[in-house]
Order: structure tokens, then C-alpha cells, then sequence
């Protein structure tokens, strides 16, 4: 964790100075105004629905060493939904809460959206739910925020059953506590921006190999263990209204006692445009191209609305 905050405060300190040069506009976008980094204002509201399609048919073994696999497929729902209630704008509230549909055992990647749930190779239902919390700390650094999420499990714990090779799992069989830190810096007379962030996620719980009859072992595997995904953005922005991006990302997931641990480095690129004054769409494909210790090597297709009232 000390890692964690001395990097972020490198971070901010370093693109603080990056540019001192004025933009060259007076207004901006939602597409360039509201980065992670930037909270609403009392009585403004903050909805997004992110929809993430994961699917991989490489993995890597217990050497680290990659190979084939049947296809896996995870689609991830999450969506967010937070309000401004400071008068300072530096501290907003919100939730949220995650539907899941997984396919395993090689069947297609497109079959996650028949939200099945046989109780083993489909999976499916809502997952998650999270308060949150979000707070610009220093009123002179008003593109540094943190956000804060305490996220409860809510589908049914069932048995770990085994059939036709095919493992049965939904989501982290977890509660989790995550902080996100944020910060931007827009520069080039508002045509390019970097964005950093940096996070931290506890997933508390018992360890898998500690698992009763009738639990799922393997939506414990990462309890008792950090996630610490470190992320980085360009953009550029060829009208007020749009913007382009390449990102790369690395994560660890760090043992605290359930005996496994990961790390990987994935790429990717993508795409924001504002539809209206309130509505914007987003788009980005990632690729996963290292890992170890039973790392999926897989893409990411993500598709995002959000709207800001």
C-alpha cells in the first residue's frame, strides 16, 4: 500500500508540472471536462453503463507458460450512478452494482447474452452491489480525486461442480473494499490529455481450499488478496466533441494469505464522442498480451454510455 500512494504522489506531482501553458479555450465538453478526475457539482448526476465482453482461448499454466484453452467467455455489466453533494464540488455519493453472464467450456463467445444460468458451464445474474464515495482532497489539485467502494456479493454461493471438464463460476464470492485514484492533465490548447489511475482492492473471505460442500472454491481464489491494477491514457482530441485513446495497464494480484497471486499487462485503444449535452458513448478493445500463474490472455470489447444531468 505504501508502493501504492508513493507512486501516485510521483504521479501527480510529475504531471502537475507537465504543462503550465493556458488552453487556448474557454469552454470544454463533457467528453473533455468530466475524466474520472472531475466530480459533479450539489445536485448534478453522474449514470453510466459500462458492458465489458471478455474472451479468451490462451491461458497461461502454473509455469507461467501460455497454451490453449477451451473458450472462455465473461461479460461484465457494470453500472454506476453518483451525485454531487458538496457545495464545493468535492464530494460526491452513489452506487453500484454489476450483472454478470458467463460461457465456459468452448461454447461461443456471443452465448454469454442468452443470460442462462445452469448452475455450472452458464452462469448468470447480478453479482454486486456497491456505496461509493468520491472526494477531490486538495481544493489547489482539482484533477486529483479518489473514489472509494465497498462491494457486497449478492448471488447464491452453490457448489464448485465439475462437468464435462467445465468449472462452474460467476464472480468473486467476496466482499471488497476498492479505492480508485485519479488524476488528468489536459495540455496542448485542450487536444491531448494524459490520464493515470492507480487502485487498490482488499478482497476479504475465506480461502479456497478452506471451502464447505456446497461452496463455489473456485469464486474464492482471489480472497484474501490485493488487486492492484496501475493505469495509464493518452488522448487526443480531433473535435471538442471527441476524443481518441491508446492505454496500457499493469495489474498484480497480490497475496495476503490465500496462497496465489498473478500479474499481467494488457494494451488497448478506443474512443469517446458526445452525442448531446448530456449523453456520451465510448467504445475500446484491450488485449491482455502477458501474465502469469494462470492468467488469462484474452480481449475486451467494451461499449459505454453515460449521461450526465
Amino acid at each position: 500500500m505504501k508502493r501504492v500512494l508513493a507512486l501516485i504522489a510521483i504521479v501527480v506531482i510529475s504531471f502537475n508540472g507537465f504543462s503550465q501553458e493556458d488552453d487556448t479555450e474557454t469552454t470544454k465538453s463533457n467528453v473533455q471536462e468530466f475524466t474520472p478526475s472531475k466530480l459533479l457539482s450539489k445536485g448534478q448526476w453522474d449514470i453510466k453503463v459500462f458492458a465489458g465482453l471478455y474472451t479468451q482461448t490462451e491461458q497461461t499454466n502454473a509455469e507461467s507458460e501460455s497454451g490453449k484453452v477451451a473458450r472462455q467467455t465473461f461479460f461484465t455489466n457494470t453500472n454506476e450512478i453518483y451525485t454531487g453533494v458538496s457545495d464545493n464540488a468535492r464530494i460526491n455519493v452513489g452506487l453500484v452494482f454489476q450483472v454478470r453472464s458467463n460461457s465456459l467450456a468452448g461454447q461461443g463467445a456471443l452465448d454469454v447474452f442468452s443470460f442462462e444460468d445452469n448452475g455450472n458451464d452458464r452462469r448468470s445474474g447480478l453479482t454486486t452491489i456497491a456505496p461509493s464515495i468520491r472526494v477531490q482532497p486538495f481544493k489547489s489539485i482539482s484533477n486529483f480525486s479518489f473514489t472509494s467502494s465497498f462491494y457486497i456479493p449478492v448471488f447464491k454461493d452453490q457448489a464448485d461442480t465439475v462437468d464435462d471438464n467445465a468449472f462452474s463460476y460467476l464472480d468473486i464470492r467476496s466482499y471488497a473494499w476498492e479505492t480508485k485514484f485519479f488524476f488528468d492533465k489536459t495540455f496542448g490548447g485542450n487536444k491531448w490529455q494524459v490520464f493515470t489511475e492507480a487502485d487498490f482492492k482488499y478482497n476479504f473471505g475465506e480461502k479456497s481450499e478452506d471451502a464447505d460442500e456446497g461452496q463455489n472454491a473456485s469464486e474464492r481464489f482471489a480472497n484474501n488478496s490485493a488487486n492492484v491494477p496501475l493505469s495509464a491514457f493518452l488522448s487526443y482530441f480531433p473535435s471538442s466533441k471527441s476524443t481518441i485513446f491508446v492505454n496500457g495497464q499493469q495489474a498484480f494480484l497480490v497475496d495476503l494469505g490465500n496462497g496465489f497471486s498473478q500479474n499481467s499487462t494488457a494494451f488497448g485503444l478506443g474512443g469517446k464522442y458526445q452525442l448531446t449535452e448530456t449523453l456520451n458513448i465510448e467504445a475500446s478493445v484491450n488485449k491482455i498480451v502477458r501474465g502469469t500463474n494462470f492468467q488469462g490472455l484474452g480481449q475486451t470489447f467494451s461499449i459505454g454510455l453515460r449521461a450526465l444531468l
